[in-house]
């Protein structure tokens, strides 16, 4: 047998040892005795007559539980969340428009479904909501910009929600001119367009 194979051996006889010695300890340490009403360390004290966590307090005046009788739940432990305040729909969106060549800005009133030439734009609101006075600004109006291009063609360059609040978030992007929404009104000093037609 050579010198390495006994160093292993006896390595390994060394470890066997040493394992096994370590076993009976583990196992000594284990089977400890240990005290049945003693609390353990992962264990807290427990007071035989004060109510565990799952168990609520029981008063003595009250009336005793009928094991047959049905359980309503209780309308007022989970109250109704209150309701979202409702939009206001309005038939007038009212816009602000710039032209960035003169630096003139001028404001105006469009209705619903109602388009307006403002410069080479052609503005026409969708729908436009408001919030109620009692509540927080939030003003929107969904809206479709046309442009006329040079050719006389009519080319769409913009389509989608603009903010009152935030006039820049969707913006108009255009050479000349630009659009924002101002805000919703219910009534307008411009006539409506079914009005102007009958005059």
């Amino acid at each position: 047998m050579s010198i390495f194979s006994r160093i292993s051996i006896g390595g390994l006889t060394v470890a066997a040892t040493a394992f096994a010695a370590f076993s009976i300890a583990a196992a000594q340490t284990l089977e400890a005795p240990v005290d049945p009403g003693a609390p353990t360390e992962f264990e807290a004290p427990v007071d035989p007559g004060a109510p565990t966590e799952f168990e609520a307090p029981v008063d003595p005046a009250a009336p005793p539980l009928d094991p047959d009788a049905t359980v309503e739940p209780d309308a007022t432990v989970a109250p109704a969340a209150p309701a979202a305040p409702q939009r206001i729909t309005n038939p007038v969106a009212e816009f602000a428009g710039i032209d960035k060549i003169t630096g003139r800005i001028i404001t105006f009133d469009v209705y619903i479904d109602e388009t307006v030439q403002f410069g080479a734009l052609q503005v026409t609101p969708r729908i436009c909501y408001s919030q109620p006075q009692t509540e927080e600004p939030k003003t929107d109006s969904f809206v479709e910009v046309d442009e006329i291009t040079l050719d006389r063609k009519i080319r769409r360059i913009f389509t989608g929600w603009m903010f009152a609040e935030s006039p820049g978030l969707n913006a108009v992007e255009h050479a000349v001119y630009d659009v924002w929404l101002k805000g919703c009104k219910q009534k307008s000093e411009v006539p409506a367009p079914d009005a102007a037609k009958t005059n």
